[in-house]
């Protein structure tokens, strides 16, 4: 599996994002953010259409072009995009 590492400044802005949010108005906030992280990493997806939480930290990102991803922090708290 290829993995792609952001850089710290990302990190932080990510890990904003991860941490709590509200359900309806932050499911199409976070497809955005989503959308964007996958973008950063060069990945291709257009857009992301779905987005499953699997736990702290941890998505699967569905992208419009049938593309999964995996979208979590590292022990070393790096996001890393894993294709499915």
């Amino acid at each position: 599996m290829k993995k792609r590492t952001l850089s710290r400044s990302m990190i932080a802005v990510l890990t904003v994002l991860f941490s709590g949010v509200s359900q309806a108005a932050d499911d199409v906030a976070i497809t955005k953010d989503m959308t964007a992280v996958i973008a950063l990493l060069g990945l291709p997806c257009g857009k992301v259409v779905t987005v499953v939480r699997k736990g702290d930290n941890d998505h699967i990102a569905s992208c419009e072009n049938g593309n999964r991803y995996r979208i979590f922090l590292n022990p070393e708290g790096r996001v890393i995009a894993e294709k499915q």
